[in-house]
C-alpha cells in the first residue's frame, strides 16, 4: 500500500472478505455497533492486551552489544513510526489515548521482544515522512501498513512483510455503478499522496481522474461529500473505514497484491535480520494468529490467513 491513514495466495482469503463485504459492515448502523477503537468488541480490546502482555522476550545472546537492539534496551524505548487513525490497524482511543491495532500490537511486541516490556515512542508518520525519518533516525522502526517496493528498498530496509493486502474501491454506500477496478474509468478517483494506489489506478483505469491528498480523512470526505465518485487503497485500510462509517462501502476484491513491511534503517543488516527472525518467531508460536484475531479478525470472519513468507516480496 501504499500508505498510512496516515494491504495471492498468502493474502486474506477470498471468502473472508466477501463475508464481510456482504454481511457486518453493510450493516452497521449505529455507533453502538461500530468496532472499539482497537478495531473490534470491547472483549477484542482485552484480547489484544492479552497478546501484548504475553509477548516474547528475546534472550541476551540475540542482542549484541554495540547493536541498535542494545541501544534500543538500554534506551529503554522502542521509536516507532506509527499512525492513530487506521481502523483495526493503529487507532487512538480517544478517551483514553491507547493506541490498538494490528500495527500497535506488533510494536508493543517488539519493544517487550528488545526491551521486556511494550515501552513505544510512537512518532506520526505519512507518506512523505517515512523513508526521512528512518534515515535521519528519529524512529527506530516505521510499522505503519507500509507496502514494500523496491524503489523504497533503495531508501530503508524491510522485514518482513508481515501482511499481504492489496487495492480495493472504497465508493458511498449507495453507489452501484462502481464493483471494479474498470468501472473507475472516466470517474473522479482520490487516493492518498506518495501511495503506490495513484500508479495502480493509472495501470487498470487509464482515463480515471485522480485526485491526490495527504490523508485516509480525507480521501473519505471526498467520496462522502460526492467529490470524488471512489477511493482506492489498501482493502485492509478500506474495511476499516467502513466499520465505522455506515455511508461508504467497499466493492469487489483486491486488484494489487501489497506486502507490508517493517520499515528498517537501510544500514542495519543485523536489525533485519533480528526483526525478521522475531517475525519467524511469533508467527510460529501462534501469537501472530491471535494478534490478527485480536484486531483485523473482528471485522473478518474465520481463522486467521497464512502470514507471507519471510523475504517473499520484491524488496524486503
Amino acid at each position: 500500500m501504499s500508505s498510512n491513514p496516515t494491504a495471492r495466495s498468502r493474502a486474506l482469503p477470498v471468502a473472508l472478505l466477501t463475508a464481510v463485504l456482504l454481511t457486518g459492515l453493510a450493516a452497521c448502523g449505529s455507533s453502538a455497533e461500530l468496532p472499539a477503537a482497537g478495531g473490534g468488541s470491547a472483549g477484542s480490546g482485552d484480547a489484544f492486551q492479552q497478546v501484548v502482555d504475553a509477548a516474547p522476550v528475546a534472550p541476551a545472546s540475540a542482542i549484541p552489544p554495540g547493536s541498535l537492539m542494545a541501544r534500543i534496551r538500554a534506551r529503554g524505548t522502542l521509536n516507532v513510526g506509527s499512525t492513530d487513525a487506521a481502523a483495526l490497524f493503529s487507532l487512538k482511543d480517544p478517551v483514553t489515548g491507547k493506541v490498538t491495532g494490528f500495527d500497535a500490537g506488533l510494536a508493543d511486541m517488539l519493544a517487550t521482544y528488545i526491551i521486556g516490556k511494550p515501552s513505544v515512542n510512537r512518532v506520526q508518520v505519512d507518506v512523505t515522512t517515512r523513508e526521512v525519518l528512518l534515515q535521519n533516525g528519529t524512529v527506530d522502526t516505521v510499522i505503519a501498513t507500509y507496502t514494500i517496493t523496491p524503489e523504497r528498498a533503495k531508501k530503508v530496509a524491510f522485514a518482513g512483510p508481515y501482511y499481504s493486502s492489496g487495492d480495493a474501491i472504497l465508493v458511498k454506500a449507495d453507489n452501484t455503478g462502481i464493483t471494479k477496478a474498470a468501472d473507475l474509468n472516466g470517474k473522479n478517483v482520490c487516493t492518498e499522496s506518495s501511495s503506490t494506489a495513484a500508479n495502480d489506478i493509472k495501470q487498470f483505469a487509464p482515463s480515471a481522474r485522480i485526485m491526490l491528498f495527504q490523508t485516509n480523512a480525507e480521501c473519505q470526505q471526498a467520496v462522502e461529500q460526492g467529490r470524488a465518485d471512489a477511493y482506492v487503497l489498501d482493502q485492509a485500510l478500506l474495511l476499516g473505514d467502513a466499520a465505522q462509517d455506515k455511508n461508504v462501502k467497499v466493492v469487489g476484491q483486491p486488484f494489487t497484491n501489497e506486502p507490508y513491511g517493517i520499515g528498517l534503517p537501510l544500514a542495519d543488516p543485523q536489525f533485519k535480520s533480528f526483526v525478521n527472525d522475531w517475525l519467524k518467531l511469533i508467527e510460529t508460536n501462534g501469537d501472530w494468529a491471535k494478534l490478527w484475531k485480536a484486531t483485523i479478525g473482528t471485522a473478518l470472519s474465520g481463522a486467521a490467513p497464512t502470514p507471507p513468507a519471510i523475504g517473499s516480496a520484491a524488496g524486503s
